[in-house]
């Protein structure tokens, strides 16, 4: 909150000021591209066959017709979102969310998911590339489009960080209904007691 409050706050909310609409849009495809190779180890890691395959397929569209990646032709070709991560492989191999985190400048985690966050750097195909300015490439396309979520949804997380007589509480429940509901585990909310918090129109 400290650096939020002295930076990124401002800084996010001058940048999607600054930037048109469609690069902050380039920006956000360009991030998900360069984790699809990621994608795809890790949902071979699941056992999920189509799912790698539909990572591969994205990853190759988009990388050559998509101007390496800051358009998404995959989507228009009705090709679905390959999401997924170490953490997940984690929770399909059987392995407990653990006890809440909150990482510093990341945000809101589990123990699992922080062990996944850590694991996906090695797990992308892309960080052994023999020219490292790859590899940074993908760290700074991922800051840039997180600046930009923070500046689109900036009265959100504001009144969630600043407004609310509890923002921890809030963060918490939050993400692990979010989270949960990414794993499939649609009736997992009602374990998040004591901090129960209405969602709707988050």
């Amino acid at each position: 909150m400290a650096l939020d409050k002295a930076f990124v706050r401002s800084a996010s909310k001058g940048y999607t000021t600054v930037v048109p609409e469609p690069m902050l849009d380039s920006v956000t495809y360009f991030s998900d591209n360069l984790s699809m190779p990621s994608a795809f180890v890790n949902s071979l890691l699941q056992g999920n066959f189509k799912r790698a395959g539909t990572a591969a397929l994205r990853f190759a569209l988009n990388s050559t017709i998509g101007f390496a990646g800051l358009a998404d032709p995959a989507t228009d070709f009705g090709i679905p979102p390959a999401d997924t991560d170490f953490g997940e492989t984690l929770h399909v191999w059987g392995f407990g969310e653990g006890p809440f985190v909150m990482l510093p400048i990341y945000g809101p985690s589990t123990s699992r998911d922080a062990i996944g966050v850590v694991t996906d750097l090695f797990t992308n195909p892309l960080s052994y590339a023999p020219q490292r300015p790859i590899k940074n490439i993908g760290v700074w396309a991922r800051a840039l489009d997180q600046m930009g979520n923070r500046g689109r949804y900036s009265d959100v997380v504001d009144s969630i960080l600043y407004d609310s007589a509890d923002s921890y509480a809030q963060l918490r429940t939050i993400y692990l209904q979010n989270r949960r509901f990414e794993l499939g585990e649609t009736d997992a909310a009602s374990e998040i007691d004591p901090y129960a918090l209405d969602t709707e129109g988050f």
